[in-house]
């Protein structure tokens, strides 16, 4: 019996630390990935999931750790037996189902998961490149010496090659990223660049008006930039809405590997590659799913409820998105769950693979009798299905979610700092006159979809003044150096897009007549988070282009308040000195 005993004890005990130890796993794999938005899953050294678009669960049932990620696809399940955070990637030796050799899972947090030293060598290589290209591209100009060494005082990083050429009084400042780098390096680009071109203008051996003894005063005409073969579909469209009297803005695809150069025409403001997806029929959606809100709402009340198609809503607290509501098919047997098999468009466990909105959702003519609807929470790409068996989690989740994300709320938890842009957006759509007293408040669209040939990125708030005039609100709630440049890049969609009469014809601002002329643009910002190449960066958006500089009390999770506005008119230097009109 004592033996009988003995062998229950170190029984229990070894459960205990299994069961300890998959909590452990757990709570490190959401710690990293709550804080890991933009990350890619590599396994056997190639990226399978990139976390800004795929969703990921994490289980810890069983006395087991399991990890699903899935996305449009592929889907993926592992059981993950240890885990080490190092050099900022979470490295996991993970089993597979059905196999008993582990193998390793690596999630990088960078998207670049070069060496620093393969990073150095690639860049000094592409110096060299470089340097070459311009001198057989540009015959009779000098080429200074070209450098990517960081400069932190003037927001350089080591990304990017930077260099003058010059001939007789004349000179242009060049910049180049190369094919190495990443496509949001790349399409940064035109920023620096400007900033580039600004410092060069300022510097005595080239500026006009700062010549020095002993150096010739050169003129800095404008920019040369190179960016790599077939990458430059952002950089063009920017560059085509700046200032030509301002600066001469000059575009090259540099194709490193068979060492050629093609100039890139970037003065057609006539062709953006964009597409506009028709307005959703809201009132239908809310019908649609007003079981699932009605469920939410019990729960939390008051939360906001954001179409996001005909067939699926989110529900949102201060912006920050914990659950969806969606139509998909019938959940898989429960004979799926072994991971072995699943459906067209669902994983297996009850988790979604890619869900497909039929097209009879978007013209309203779906049946709902003849679809599922399923609730799935969850913060970030953390994604599960609500069941019986974890909406006490859910229940957990939603309380969390509104007694820390509130204006007095513990800053350091990630709930309330997570997404501080939506929860910034959430305010202004409340009411958007709060940005401009010219501004409707009754119609307003958020995270408008502006797809280009190269990317998909979302418009925070499109609207309308009183008189009907289009305008384009983008928002950030921290220091951002690209916030000119894309609201300009938003600006000019939208523009595109009126131009043609689309947003009437799908379905936007129904029964308004919107004005002929060109939208307006608001940069909304807290005051003491502006970068201070801002003020350089709007002095090159074209003159045309109505902008607004919008900056607001620091303290607007409590309310938004704007202390000052700044407009192309307002010669102050400095954004922080300009007064509020009126």
């Amino acid at each position: 019996m004592p033996n009988g005993h003995s062998s229950q004890t170190r029984l229990g005990a070894v459960w205990r630390i299994v069961r300890m130890h998959a909590e452990m796993l757990t709570r490190t794999l959401q710690d990293f990935l709550s804080e890991a938005a933009g990350a890619v899953v590599l396994e056997d050294g190639a990226v399978a999931f990139d976390l800004a678009q795929a969703k990921y669960s994490i289980s810890g049932e069983h006395n087991k750790c399991v990890l699903h990620l899935w996305s449009a696809e592929r889907n993926t399940v592992r059981r993950v037996l240890d885990a080490e955070v190092k050099n900022g990637a979470l490295r996991l030796a993970v089993q597979r189902m059905g196999q008993a050799r582990p193998s390793k899972l690596e999630i990088c947090r960078e998207r670049d998961r070069r060496s620093p030293s393969a990073k150095r060598a690639a860049r000094m290589a592409y110096g060299q490149k470089l340097r070459r290209a311009l001198e057989r591209t540009f015959p009779g100009f000098a080429v200074a010496r070209l450098t990517s060494g960081a400069d932190l005082e003037k927001s350089f990083g080591p990304v990017y090659a930077r260099g003058v050429i010059r001939r007789g009084q004349s000179a242009f400042a060049v910049l180049g990223v190369n094919e190495r780098e990443t496509q949001a390096s790349i399409d940064a680009a035109l920023t620096f660049g400007i900033l580039w071109m600004d410092g060069c203008r300022g510097n005595p051996h080239f500026s006009q008006n700062r010549g020095e003894v002993g150096h010739p005063t050169r003129l800095v005409e404008g920019l040369i930039l190179f960016v790599p073969r077939r990458s430059s579909a952002v950089v063009r469209e920017r560059m085509a809405h700046l200032n030509r009297g301002a600066a001469k803005w000059r575009l090259f695809e540099f194709d490193e590997r068979e060492d050629a150069v093609v100039e890139v025409d970037s003065s057609d403001r006539g062709n953006i590659a964009t597409r506009l997806v028709h307005a959703v029929n809201e009132t239908a959606a809310l019908e649609r799913f007003a079981e699932s809100i009605g469920k939410i709402n019990a729960i939390l009340p008051n939360c906001e409820v954001a179409v996001l198609s005909g067939a699926e809503v989110s529900f949102r607290w201060r912006g920050l998105e914990f659950a969806r509501a969606r139509l998909g098919g019938e959940k898989p047997h429960p004979s799926t769950g072994s991971g072995q098999a699943f459906s067209q468009n669902r994983g297996e466990m009850g988790h979604p693979g890619s869900f497909h909105c039929p097209q009879e959702l978007e013209s309203g003519m779906l049946n709902p009798l003849h679809c599922g609807q399923e609730i799935v929470f969850g913060v970030g790409a953390e994604e599960r299905v609500l069941e019986e068996r974890n909406f006490a989690f859910f229940v957990q989740l939603l309380t969390a979610v509104r007694e820390r994300r509130h204006p007095y709320g513990p800053r350091q938890d990630r709930l309330f700092r997570m997404h501080a842009e939506r929860w910034l957006e959430s305010l202004v759509v409340t009411d958007v006159s709060v940005v401009d007293e010219r501004l409707e408040t009754a119609v307003r669209y958020s995270q408008v979809p502006a797809f280009s040939a190269a990317d998909r990125a979302m418009i925070d708030v499109l609207t309308v003044t009183r008189e009907g005039r289009l305008a384009v609100v983008e928002l950030k709630a921290d220091e951002d150096i690209h916030l000119p440049l894309q609201g300009l890049d938003y600006w000019a969609r939208v523009e595109w897009h009126h131009a043609r009469g689309e947003f009437a014809r799908f379905g936007y601002f129904e029964g308004r007549e919107l004005a002929g002329e060109a939208p307006l643009l608001f940069l909304v910002a807290p005051a003491l988070h502006v970068h201070p190449a801002t003020d350089v960066l709007l002095r090159y958006i074209a003159p045309e282009i109505e902008w607004v500089f919008v900056g607001i009390d620091e303290r607007w999770r409590e309310g938004v308040r704007v202390v000052f506005r700044k407009r192309p008119g307002d010669r102050v230097h400095g954004l922080f000195r300009v007064p509020l009109a009126g």
